[in-house]
């Protein structure tokens, strides 16, 4: 892989980590937690193609 993908796979690492933070930070307040989970859900997403894109 180019040093560029690899950038660009540890830049998605790193958002997807603080978005699955964020989203349980949010999905514990009543008020949002379903952006809460929406965000926990778009974490997951982007670590499944992170790992797909390694493979």
């Amino acid at each position: 892989m180019s040093e560029w993908g690899s950038t660009l796979l540890a830049l998605a690492m790193i958002g997807a980590v603080i978005l699955l933070l964020g989203g349980i930070r949010a999905a514990r307040s009543a008020a949002s937690r379903q952006q809460g989970l929406l965000m926990i859900a778009a974490a997951i997403v982007i670590i499944g193609n992170v790992l797909i894109w390694t493979l």
